[in-house]
């Protein structure tokens, strides 16, 4: 199973609603399928230009070792060694704060995953799990 292009967009369009109901900073929203490939990827009006790759590889973290990038950042901060170990493998593409959440459906069953960039990593995060609840899928942000 994989999260459909539909899901995805919900997703996207309503995690920016919510940085827009918060005035959060302007966003950039990643949204992956489980291997890792592209689905979709909204950037605000004004977003810096790096903000769209760090919300992808949030996104790819949390994909490529099934947690949320909440605790990746828990992991690092006990095991530094491990996770700058996971970013070489990942080719620098492996960033392991707040805003990147697993997504799944009703079952448990791995969708996908969206990182978000731009405002603070707990912001982002808050607006990934708006944009999932939006979705009517479960977020796993670890």
């Amino acid at each position: 199973m994989s999260i459909t292009l539909d899901q995805a967009q919900i997703i996207a369009k309503a995690a920016l609603a919510k940085g827009r109901a918060l005035s959060l900073k302007p966003l950039s929203v990643v949204v992956l399928d489980p291997r890792a490939s592209l689905v979709t990827c909204l950037s605000e009006d004004g977003v810096s230009q790096l903000r769209a790759k760090i919300a992808l590889g949030k996104a790819s973290a949390a994909i490529q070792l099934g947690l949320g990038t909440r605790a990746l950042m828990n992991r690092a901060e006990q095991q530094a060694y491990f996770i700058q170990a996971m970013n070489g493998l990942a080719d620098g593409n492996f960033v392991p704060v707040p805003g990147g959440v697993l997504i799944r459906d009703k079952n448990g069953v791995l969708l996908g995953a969206v990182g978000i960039s731009g405002d603070t990593s707990d912001n982002d995060e808050t607006a990934a799990l708006a944009g999932i609840a939006e979705a009517q899928l479960d977020a796993d942000a670890g």
